[in-house]
């Protein structure tokens, strides 16, 4: 499967998005995925956010990662997850033209997971929801040195990973969201917040959910 990858700059409701695309000939999806906290260090190039990219161009479908306000080329100041969203909608509706009406997943890591049930949720309203969201180590509730995340609710096949050694965002925080929302949790036992050297099982997570 012949890939094409490129960097785009997206024009977003403040101004140029950094994007990272990598697209097959005729992708079967498009997987937005979004990365951590900016004030973490978090880019469209940490590993998880790239293992969730790579997993999906693998699948079968365009990955697109944008760049939150702040970070690279992306134009903007940290906006606590509102502007986020609209910046990932406008690279959503950019990631349409490109690819056509074809399903979309959405995917994030932490601050890009919360951020990613936000956009659920608009497209939802809208009346377009996504085919499925992928979230690990979400935020959720209060994380330490950043704020309280009131994260929203989910469809009950959305498939939440973390680990279980999270110390960012605690595995206690997750639970009592899902618990609210009805949803199952798989838990890597041992993974911090960054899944150092358990970034297979995401992929192997996500793998399996796909092919049943």
């Amino acid at each position: 499967m012949k890939i094409h990858e490129e960097k785009l700059a997206v024009a977003g409701p403040v101004g140029n998005i950094e994007v990272l695309m990598e697209r097959p000939d005729a992708p079967r999806g498009i997987a937005l995925v979004a990365h951590p906290h900016p004030f973490g260090g978090g880019a469209n190039t940490n590993k998880v956010a790239h293992t969730l990219a790579k997993t999906f161009v693998a699948l079968g479908y365009a990955a697109f990662r944008p760049n939150f306000r702040g970070v690279g080329a992306t134009e903007g100041t940290h906006d606590e997850g509102r502007g986020e969203t609209e910046d990932l909608l406008a690279v959503l509706h950019n990631a349409q033209l490109r690819c056509g009406d074809i399903p979309v997943v959405l995917a994030g890591f932490s601050f890009g997971a919360y951020c990613q049930t936000r956009v659920a949720r608009r497209l939802a309203d809208a009346g377009r929801p996504a085919q499925r969201l992928v979230l690990v180590g979400t935020a959720a509730g209060f994380v330490e040195g950043l704020r309280q995340y009131d994260t929203e609710s989910v469809p009950h096949d959305t498939i939440v990973i973390h680990g279980s050694a999270d110390t960012t965002v605690p595995l206690a925080n997750v639970l009592a969201w899902a618990e609210t929302n009805d949803l199952p949790v798989t838990v890597v036992p041992g993974a911090d917040h960054f899944f150092h050297r358990r970034l297979h099982q995401i992929r192997d997570i996500i793998t399996r959910a796909w092919r049943h």
